[in-house]
């Protein structure tokens, strides 16, 4: 089987969109925010049960593994270093002295990206096509959005560094005007950071900016900002279809509409520039 085909198939089985009216007067972007992880690419699916392995060998004599699922699920989208400070809070509620939260980061990332290094190799000898980590029609809508000039930003949680390395290996920091991840040892928002300096430094109103992802975080903050919000309730290892935890996160952070990918590139564009 080939592997056109193969896609063919998997695609066939999953309901993409899902339409939800505006929320207040459409007004067509002129600058788009997307998320990376989850949003765009899947190099990174999984990340979840690797967090809960780390937390679970770490907190498991002191809290539930419940407890754990539910503070992965509400902070998903938030920087590293925050969840990983959750660690050391909770070793410290209960008297015990924690490590550095940058340690556990250390761990969990060395842990992380002993998988995504595979990927990201058997992508640049050629030996994997890079639709095997993009969700379904990402090129072909960011191809379209520059088709209308429109600058396109990259906010992520993840390390700066990796951001950028996973963008290029996909083949698509070319569309992107900025790729800005988490700086190195520093506690900063990166999504709220260019979502700030687009208002701010280029004086684009909110209301003609677009955000794009799966996670709560940018979708509430676009949200409070006054930004068209677009969740994406993406189903990674499908690389298409809806999530339906994802789904009801999204719903709950007030998305205007939410979609599981981007195949129906003709019913997006007229959602993105209002036609």
């Amino acid at each position: 089987m080939t592997k056109k085909l193969a896609n063919t198939i998997i695609y066939a089985l999953c309901d993409g969109l899902e339409g939800s009216p505006v929320n207040g007067t459409c007004k067509a972007p002129k600058a788009i925010i997307f998320d990376f992880d989850g949003t765009l690419s899947t190099l990174r699916c999984g990340w979840e049960v690797v967090m809960r392995k780390l937390m679970g060998e770490i907190l498991g004599e002191y809290i539930t593994m419940e407890e754990i699922d539910r503070f992965i699920d509400e902070s998903t989208g938030i920087q590293t270093i925050f969840q990983m400070k959750w660690i050391a809070e909770q070793l410290e509620k209960r008297g015990i002295a924690p490590l550095d939260p940058w340690d556990y980061k250390a761990e969990y990332n060395r842990r992380l990206m002993l998988n995504i290094e595979d990927k990201k190799q058997a992508l640049l000898s050629g030996a994997c096509e890079k639709e095997t980590y993009l969700m379904a029609g990402s090129e072909e809508l960011l191809k379209m959005i520059k088709s209308h000039g429109i600058n396109i930003y990259v906010a992520s949680g993840t390390d700066q560094p990796d951001v950028q390395a996973e963008a290029a290996a996909l083949g698509l920091d070319k569309y992107f005007t900025e790729i800005a991840g988490a700086p190195l040892r520093e506690e900063k928002c990166s999504k709220e950071a260019v979502l700030r300096r687009l208002i701010a430094q280029q004086d684009i109103p909110a209301e003609n900016i677009l955000i794009v992802g799966d996670g709560k975080v940018e979708i509430a903050l676009g949200r409070e900002a006054g930004a068209r919000t677009l969740g994406v309730a993406s189903n990674e290892k499908n690389r298409c279809g809806i999530d339906e935890t994802k789904k009801k996160r999204l719903e709950n952070a007030g998305a205007d509409r939410i979609i599981g990918d981007y195949r129906d590139i003709a019913d997006l564009e007229a959602w993105i520039f209002c036609e």
